[in-house]
């Protein structure tokens, strides 16, 4: 056995051109993330003014646009710097290439892991989009409980948090993994 079916067979990476099952999942997530969450966007621009709210659930959710022009749950949204958006959309791209590149070097056998990443990259790029393309980012999903709101977010916000739940229980070992005999 060589170096490279040593280091899949402890868990590590396979050595491109072996023969590793196709990582289709780390493709197709991420695209159906980004066309859910463009298509959940477009439709709340077309028929939700800005700061308009209609609700869903009375007394727990509503749908109400408004545009985060700053980080994950409105960190930076009342800070004004200069290329406030270019800088923001500059870190989430290198964030999503340095989530990318670990994704890349999980062995196959960690499915959980690798599902999570995929729709940590899925609602990242999601939002990457919006930002370069608008330079803020379309939330609408805003739940609350009596005078308790918790922050607006959208369906990329939502698969990202998914994705983060997906990896801590992976790196607890509450999910259970593929047997690495098989």
């Amino acid at each position: 056995m060589d170096a490279g079916n040593d280091r899949a067979a402890e868990g590590g990476s396979q050595r491109v051109g072996e023969d590793a099952p196709p990582r289709r999942v780390e493709i197709w997530m991420p695209i159906l993330v980004v066309a859910v969450d463009q298509l959940t966007k477009a439709i709340v621009r077309s028929t939700l003014p800005l700061h308009t709210s209609v609700t869903i659930v009375p007394g727990l959710m509503d749908f109400t646009r408004v545009h985060n022009t700053g980080a994950a749950f409105g960190i930076l949204s009342t800070a004004e710097f200069p290329f406030k958006a270019g800088v923001i959309a500059i870190i989430a791209t290198a964030a999503l290439i340095a989530v990318g590149l670990y994704a890349a070097s999980l062995a196959h056998h960690q499915l959980a892991a690798r599902i999570g990443l995929a729709l940590i990259i899925g609602g990242a790029s999601g939002n990457l989009i919006d930002r370069v393309v608008a330079g803020s980012v379309v939330d609408f999903v805003d739940v609350y409980w009596r005078t308790y709101h918790f922050w607006a977010f959208n369906v990329a916000d939502s698969a990202i948090t998914v994705g983060v739940a997906i990896m801590i229980l992976d790196m607890l070992g509450v999910v259970a993994h593929v047997s690495k005999a098989a």
